[in-house]
């Protein structure tokens, strides 16, 4: 066997619970949202009801046409997996990863392979702020907090100043008392302090790097760090565009609608071409006690009861039944200008308000702004917004303005293979692929709502239900997008959904339960961003490679490694795509990961693992930087299912968990993967 072909073992399987996580982190991180009911409960047909009544596959080609809306054009023309397919006489467009793969482990420590070397960049709780004090675990405050690191990073964003500087960004997702504080009781018995660090340990952070000679090693600046900042739960903020100032968003502390206190559970992001980060608030219903039980409070997972943070007891504006309007103001994408530390975040109303991963751009063919997004809910939607206005190179005033005028779409997928070959099993159509066509429906733009009943500012506002009129697919929680720099191929990873019964298979979602995720692949029409047809392919089926329900684009299964959960996702220079994962150790018992697996070529769908993550720590990140020189790693959550007393991890320094940045490069200078 070659050296860089994995050695296959025993992969043990261990307990799963909700998406693979442990209990804690479930109910921590989004309010046990895989224990309730999915909140979706349209009667929006999956494909496969829809293909039953359609035309059969053979006339469909006959025709070719492409059902379920998506415009007349032929199979072959919209198909990802055939317009672009190379044999195996024909050379890779792209340098292949020559790495040899790292080995599934359970050890507590972030695992790279040989020639590479890591260095951790900064932790939970160190000073960003100038004149922060340096952190004590047994004297923390909120006023400490708030100038410090914060908790759980997820989402990584780099901007390059210069050569060798940089401004690095990090969401704060959420926060996991029981490893935060030496004897935490947690419910009514924690403290106001303890809550109150809570909320200055959500947000955001952005840190000045600097590089240590010219390697691909990046450290925390020595200079004055004034770009340095801290984004927290108390943050004030704007809400910008047709939504802001309704009614829906009136408070009793904002009468008029257009100012937030603070941003909650941020979990992945992307960046605009003018050079601003955009973070998304995903799991924020599960701050709010004593909802309604209204159709809007159910569709985005509110309780009626209290939380099980307990942030009500202080904070008013968390309780809904004194402040009905105060969960509106979250949900949004949220834009953050690094290079004004002065500047408010603004709330980009126009893209909508769900349970946002993520946001990650691309300019269309005409110059406008196109920003994808997933709705991280089992049976939710992916969508999509084209801006109204063009992208000015050097004009950053105008480039501001952007993303609050343009057309906001929700997707809808058709398959090409009968339905009745969609058993829940993961078993390849006749065709061999898993493919199809699909049509970006429009919801709305900022003057005018496409969807009958609602308002431009309500479907902004209630989007999940404004989509739910239009029968967009119900997706296996869709979560990062990211565009190929090389293709333009689109990718979104389905993270999984354990809800969807065999029954409801359909051929973008090829598996019910599907318990270890999938890769969807998008060519949009013409490869135009601002298209509204697209093809789409399944490119991975994730899991042990040894099981019947996994797929790797064809390659031999024997010769990838295993992958559950794919959660973000980046790609190198060379379009060779990164995979960060978040649900490996109880779906398949092994930590989570980095993987790299090349989508082009005769090695597309060869899969290696480049790093493995500490014992019970999520995977985020990830960030390849332009020259490919960096790869900068979030562990999330590491000791994930301990306590402070007895802790399940104790990276990176031995003592007690702290999630932290780290960045990983090749010590002889080359490109990572090489």
């Amino acid at each position: 066997m070659p050296e860089s072909a994995p050695r296959r073992r025993q992969l043990p399987l261990i307990g799963q619970v909700g998406g693979g996580r442990s209990r804690a982190t479930c109910r921590l991180r989004c309010g046990d949202a895989c224990f309730h009911p999915a909140p979706n409960t349209s009667d929006n047909p999956y494909f496969g009801d829809i293909f039953a009544k359609a035309l059969s596959r053979r006339s469909v080609i006959q025709a070719g046409a492409v059902s379920a809306g998506a415009g007349a054009l032929g199979l072959a023309a919209l198909s990802p997996a055939s317009a672009d397919r190379r044999g195996p006489d024909r050379p890779h467009p792209s340098p292949r990863p020559t790495f040899t793969s790292v080995q599934p482990n359970n050890d507590d420590k972030i695992t790279i392979p040989r020639g590479y070397d890591q260095h951790v960049i900064i932790r939970w709780g160190e000073p960003v702020l100038p004149g922060a004090p340096e952190f004590d675990v047994y004297d923390q405050t909120a006023e400490a907090q708030a100038q410090q690191f914060g908790y759980n990073c997820d989402y990584v964003g780099f901007h390059q100043l210069d050569d060798d500087h940089a401004l690095l960004w990090v969401n704060h997702e959420y926060t996991n008392e029981e490893l935060m504080f030496p004897g935490y009781a947690g419910g009514d018995a924690a403290t106001e302090e303890q809550v109150r660090i809570a909320m200055a340990a959500h947000g955001g952070s952005i840190v000045e790097l600097q590089r240590e000679g010219r390697t691909g090693k990046w450290v925390l600046s020595t200079g004055e760090r004034s770009f340095n900042r801290r984004i927290t739960a108390d943050t004030p903020m704007r809400l910008t565009g047709p939504a802001a100032g309704h009614d829906l968003l009136k408070t009793a502390e904002d009468p008029t609608g257009t100012l937030v206190r603070g941003m909650l559970n941020n979990c992945a992001g992307g960046m605009t071409p003018w050079g601003t980060f955009l973070t998304a608030e995903e799991n924020f219903n599960q701050y709010f006690a004593n909802g309604s039980g209204s159709a809007e409070t159910r569709r985005y997972g509110v309780g009626t009861g209290a939380t099980g943070r307990r942030w009500e007891r202080f904070e008013e504006r968390f309780d809904l039944s004194k402040h009905p309007n105060e969960i509106n103001r979250f949900g949004y994408i949220v834009e953050v200008d690094p290079l004004d530390p002065g500047s408010e975040p603004l709330k980009r109303t126009m893209l909508g308000r769900f349970k946002h991963e993520g946001a990650t751009t691309r300019l269309a063919d005409d110059g406008r702004v196109v920003a994808y997004m997933g709705d991280d809910e089992r049976f939710d939607y992916m969508y999509k917004f084209v801006s109204a206005k063009k992208y000015v190179e050097g004009s950053r005033r105008h480039n501001l303005s952007l993303l609050d005028t343009g057309t906001l779409y929700v997707a809808r997928l058709s398959g090409n293979s009968p339905a009745e070959e969609f058993d829940g099993s993961g078993a390849l159509p006749a065709d061999g692929e898993f493919d199809g066509s699909g049509e970006w429906v429009a919801l709305c733009t900022d003057t005018e709502s496409f969807v009958p009943g609602f308002s431009v500012a309500e479907v902004l506002i209630h989007t999940r239900l404004a989509a739910d009129a239009v029968g967009p697919t119900k997706m296996d929680r869709p979560e990062d997008f990211e565009p190929s720099p090389v293709t333009g191929k689109v990718y979104c990873a389905l993270t999984n959904n354990s809800a969807r019964e065999p029954g409801q298979a359909d051929e973008p979602n090829p598996r019910g339960p599907n318990r270890h995720g999938h890769v969807l692949e998008i060519v949009e029409s013409g490869n135009d961003a601002a298209a509204t047809t697209f093809a789409w392919n399944v490119p991975l089926v994730c899991g042990d490679p040894e099981d019947d329900d996994t797929y790797y684009a064809g390659f031999d299964k024997s010769k990838v490694m295993p992958i559950s959960a794919p959660d973000n996702l980046t790609f190198d220079k060379d379009g060779n795509l990164w995979i960060s994962t978040d649900g490996q150790p109880g779906a398949l018992g092994i930590n989570d990961g980095l993987h790299v697996m090349p989508v082009e070529g005769r090695f597309r769908g060869e899969l290696k693992t480049f790093a493995t993550v500490p014992v019970g720590a999520e995977a985020c990140g990830p960030f390849v930087t332009e020259d490919s020189k960096t790869v900068f790693l979030a562990p999330q959550h590491p000791g994930d299912g301990g306590s402070f007393e007895a802790p399940t991890s104790t990276w990176p320094d031995g003592e007690f968990p702290r999630p932290s940045v780290v960045c990983i490069w090749h010590t002889a200078g080359r490109e990572v993967g090489r």
